[in-house]
């Protein structure tokens, strides 16, 4: 595995501009994310007898661990089976800079100098690195160890002082040096992944300063994420393998509102994303989909 790391971090992507060939570069490409998203489900395997909740003091779906396991070596290809998330990462960069201006953690220089940050469900580190990038002391967890490696080769490739861990958030709240140690912590794109999300909030909340402030990014739960992000996404166009998404596990801003309130999170902000012009993402009130949110200790 990490052979296999190390030859996609010293990888060289080609740069291809001629108006000739760009029809058939596009069909290409796409035709080859297809087959990805078919070996990789080929490829994942749940640990044997392993049940939805490997522990009942744990939110982890080993399910959902077996296939970020089995994606491990995509992680920084940007025209790999991450290609959605990476499209995607822009905004969540944004969006979490726009929470830490709001908690006046961000400095006027634009920068998080010494700030301490927990990145929950870091993947590969496609977060973790630029916030890391603008000064801040980031901490990644996360439950799949093909991620966590991935995430360390490409941040020492890069120069970049990461703490990653393979741990879950409620073993971390179990160390009692990490109870109100955090002055921002994020979950993007992980809490529809969680087996049970109130203990996920609250295990947030222990780790959080008095005066820190709590980010989540999802998929809100209603028809239009059903058909795009779930039937379209995985069934279609074959973007994310089959079954990387449960409907049931989507959760609209209103109920995810009133579980983190139940943690003791005032939850002040709720911002959607929706596609723009240029392939990436922006800013709206629509929520429809994919949206935001952010609070602070009550």
């Amino acid at each position: 595995m990490r052979q296999v790391l190390k030859n996609l971090s010293c990888k060289k992507h080609t740069k291809y501009v001629s108006p000739d060939t760009t029809k058939a570069i596009i069909v290409k490409g796409h035709l080859n994310q297809r087959r990805r998203m078919i070996l990789v489900q080929k490829h994942i395997k749940a640990p044997k007898d392993a049940k939805k909740i490997a522990d009942k003091r744990s939110t982890i779906d080993t399910e959902d661990i077996a296939r970020f396991d089995a994606l491990a070596a995509e992680w920084w290809d940007p025209r790999g089976a991450m290609r959605p998330l990476h499209q995607f990462t822009p905004i969540r960069v944004d969006y979490l800079l726009k929470c830490a201006r709001q908690a006046g953690l961000l400095q006027s220089s634009g920068r998080l100098d010494n700030i301490e940050i927990l990145d929950i469900g870091c993947g590969g580190g496609l977060l973790a690195e630029p916030i890391a990038r603008l000064g801040a002391k980031v901490t990644g967890i996360d439950a799949s160890e093909g991620a966590i490696m991935a995430a360390k080769a490409h941040a020492e490739q890069q120069n970049l002082d990461i703490d990653y861990l393979l741990t879950s958030s409620e073993d971390m709240t179990r160390e009692a040096k990490n109870r109100a140690r955090f002055d921002f912590i994020y979950a993007s794109e992980v809490i529809e992944h969680v087996t049970d999300r109130p203990a996920f909030i609250a295990a947030m909340a222990a780790m959080l300063k008095p005066d820190g402030i709590v980010a989540i990014t999802t998929i809100n739960k209603s028809l239009p994420a059903l058909l795009l992000a779930k039937f379209a996404a995985e069934y279609i166009v074959r973007i994310v393998p089959a079954g990387t998404h449960q409907f049931n596990q989507f959760v609209s801003p209103q109920t995810l509102q009133n579980e983190c309130a139940a943690s003791g999170i005032l939850i002040d902000d709720v911002t959607g994303f929706v596609p723009d012009l240029k392939g990436g993402f922006k800013f709206a009130a629509v929520t429809a989909i994919n949206y935001g949110i952010s609070g602070q200790l009550l």
